[in-house]
C-alpha cells in the first residue's frame, strides 16, 4: 500500500508520538478489506508506538479506528484513507497520539468545553477521494474529537459504501451527518467547513462572546470587509505601512478555496485552491493584521466624523479610518423552481467534488463557457451521459476546449436552451424542464444530477443603497480602487474590475491599500 518513501517520512512523523496508539479493524472478506489491513499493519511497522488488532466489531465494514492505548477509539476511518485524505490520517494517528493539533491555543480550550449536543456527539462524513473541500472537513472533526471525549466521528468513503450512500440519498461531498454511534442519520452540513466553523455552531454561546470581543477592538486605520486574495494582498500592504490593519472576513481565503487547479498564477507553474490559501495565510500571519474569521457583514454607514462603521451579523460594530471591500463573489445560481429544494440533492456546483457520486448516471451541465465545458469534459469520464445547456446559439468557451468536448462520445450539446425547473419526487431530481427558445417548446430531460456553471455574483447584497452599485450589482470604482463614498475603497470581483482573475485581484488589492493609505495621509 505504502511505497518506501511514505514509509520513511511516516516513521519521521510518528516520531512525535507522546503517547501509544492502538489501530482496531472491523473487516470482511472484501478486497478492500484485505488492503486495509495491509494499511494498517504497514502503519504500525512504522513505529513501536503502534499496535493493530483485527477484531473490531464496527457495522461499517472494512473500517479502523485510531485509539489511545486502553481507550475506545474516537476516530475511524470507514475507507481507505488515500489521496487528499492521507493528511487525514497522518493527523489523526498525530492527535489521537497526544501530538497537540497547530490550532489557536483559545480554540483548543473551547473544543475541550463543548457539551455533547442533544441529539448525539457522533459524527459521519460522507466524502469522496477526488473531493479537495472533505480533507478539512474530516480534519476538523478529527481533532474535535481526539481533544473531547464527548465527540467521535467516522470518515466514510462514499464510493466503497454505495448503499449507505443511496439510503442517505447522499447527493453531494462532504456531507457530515449527526447521532450516536450506529445511527448518525441526522444532517449535521455539507459542503466545506472549518473548524472554527464547526466549533461555532456546536458551542451555542459562541455569537454572543465573539460580539463581546469584537466590541472591544477598538478603532481601526484600515479595515478589509473579505479575507480573499485581493483582502490578503491588501491587508499586507497596509501592514507593511505600520497602520492598525484588519481583515473581517466570513471564510478567509474565499471562493479560491473552492478551486481545484490553478495554473495561470505567474510563476507557479500549477497549484490548488486551498494550497494558495493556506500561503495566503502563512503570509498575512507575518504581520501584525488582526484577523477577525467567520464573520459577515451587515451594514455599512459613514460616521458624523467621518470615520466608517461595518455592523456585522451578530450585532458587533468595528469603526475604522478607511474601509476596503473585498467580499468577493459567489456561484450564480439558476433561480429557476427545484433548485433550491434540491440543492444537494442532485443540484450540484462542483464537478470535481461531487462528480463521482454520479458514476454511471446521467448529468446536465448548465452553461458553455469554459467552466461549464471543462465540467463536461470531466464528467464523461465517471457518468453514464452528460448533456450540456447553453442559453445562447454557441458555445462560449475556448475553442481548445469546445474540441476536446465534441470528440466524446457520451456528451450532447443542446444550444438556445433556457433552464425553467428542476423536477425530483421530493428527495431527489428526476429530471430538468427546459424551453427551445427558437421555437418556445418546452421539453424534458430525464437525468439524475444537474450541475451549474453559469458565472459569479459579487457579494454586495449587503452595500445596496449605501454607494454606487453597477447593474450587475458590482462596486463602482476607479482606477485607484475609489468607490462613490469617500474613504471607502474596494477591489476584486465584487468591484466593477473588468477581469475576474486571482493575480488581477491580488493587484487590486494592493492598489486600493495604497489609495487608502493615501487616504490616511492627507487627513
Amino acid at each position: 500500500m505504502l511505497d518506501a518513501n511514505i514509509k520513511q517520512q511516516l516513521k519521521t512523523y510518528l516520531q512525535m508520538l507522546r503517547h501509544p496508539i492502538e489501530l482496531v479493524a472491523s473487516l470482511d472478506n472484501s478486497d478492500k478489506a484485505r488492503d486495509m489491513e495491509q494499511l494498517v499493519q504497514e502503519i504500525a511497522e512504522c513505529s513501536n508506538q503502534v499496535s493493530v488488532r483485527l477484531d473490531g466489531d464496527n457495522n461499517l465494514r472494512p473500517s479502523f479506528s485510531i485509539a489511545k492505548k486502553g481507550e475506545e477509539g474516537r476516530v475511524r476511518f470507514a475507507g481507505l484513507p488515500m489521496g487528499h485524505e492521507f493528511t487525514s490520517l497522518l493527523l489523526g494517528l498525530l492527535h489521537v497520539g497526544g501530538h497537540p493539533p497547530k490550532v489557536e491555543e483559545d480554540l483548543i480550550e473551547q473544543i475541550k468545553g463543548l457539551q455533547a449536543p442533544a441529539n448525539g456527539g457522533h459524527f459521519e462524513t460522507v466524502i469522496s477521494l477526488s473531493c479537495h473541500n472533505c480533507p478539512d472537513v474530516v480534519q476538523a472533526f478529527n481533532t474535535i474529537a481526539a481533544l473531547n471525549p464527548a465527540f467521535s466521528h467516522t470518515m466514510i468513503d462514499g464510493g466503497m459504501f454505495q448503499p449507505l450512500v443511496e439510503q442517505r440519498k447522499v447527493m453531494a461531498v462532504p456531507t457530515v451527518f449527526q447521532g450516536t454511534q450506529g445511527n448518525s442519520t441526522e444532517t449535521f452540513g455539507s459542503g466545506r467547513m472549518t473548524l472554527e466553523e464547526i466549533v461555532a455552531k456546536l458551542d451555542t454561546g459562541a455569537a454572543e462572546k465573539d460580539a463581546a470581543k469584537l466590541n472591544a477592538k477598538g478603532e481601526f486605520d484600515v479595515l478589509i470587509v473579505g479575507g480573499g486574495p485581493a483582502g490578503a494582498a491588501a491587508a499586507i500592504y497596509a501592514a507593511r505601512k505600520g497602520v492598525k490593519t484588519g481583515i473581517v472576513t466570513e471564510r478567509f481565503g474565499g471562493q479560491v478555496l473552492d478551486t481545484l487547479g490553478i495554473e495561470n498564477f505567474i510563476s507557479v507553474k500549477e497549484t490548488e485552491g486551498p494550497k494558495l490559501v493556506a500561503a495566503l495565510e502563512q503570509h498575512v500571519k507575518e504581520y501584525d493584521i488582526d484577523v477577525m474569521n467567520l464573520q459577515r457583514a451587515k451594514g455599512l454607514q459613514k460616521l458624523a466624523d467621518g470615520k466608517v462603521e461595518v455592523e456585522l451579523e451578530n450585532g458587533a460594530k468595528l469603526t475604522s479610518k478607511s474601509i476596503i471591500l473585498s467580499t468577493g463573489a459567489r456561484w450564480r445560481e439558476m433561480n429557476v423552481p427545484g433548485e433550491a429544494e434540491y440543492r444537494n440533492k442532485g443540484v450540484a456546483y462542483c464537478p470535481h467534488c461531487d462528480g463521482p457520486l454520479y458514476k454511471g448516471k446521467r448529468v446536465a451541465v448548465i452553461g458553455g463557457g469554459n467552466s461549464g465545458v471543462e465540467a463536461a469534459i470531466d464528467l464523461a469520464g465517471i457518468v453514464k451521459e452528460v448533456t450540456l445547456f447553453e442559453f445562447d446559439t454557441k458555445l462560449k468557451a475556448d475553442a481548445v476546449l469546445q474540441k476536446k468536448l465534441h470528440s466524446l462520445p457520451n456528451v450532447k450539446v443542446i444550444l438556445n436552451a433556457l433552464t425553467t425547473e428542476v423536477n425530483g419526487d421530493g428527495t431527489k431530481v428526476y429530471g430538468l424542464s427546459y424551453k427551445d427558445r427558437a421555437t418556445d417548446e418546452v421539453k424534458q430531460l430525464e437525468l439524475e444530477g444537474i450541475f451549474v456553471q453559469i458565472g459569479l455574483l459579487p457579494n454586495t447584497d449587503w452595500l445596496k443603497g449605501t454607494l454606487e452599485l453597477s447593474k450587475h450589482g458590482e462596486v463602482v470604482v476607479d482606477h485607484k480602487g475609489h468607490t462613490s463614498l469617500e474613504g471607502v475603497f474596494a477591489a476584486g470581483d465584487c468591484t466593477t474590475a473588468p477581469y475576474k482573475q486571482i493575480i488581477i485581484a491580488m493587484g487590486e488589492g494592493a492598489n486600493a491599500s495604497l489609495a487608502a493609505f493615501d487616504h490616511l495621509i492627507r487627513q
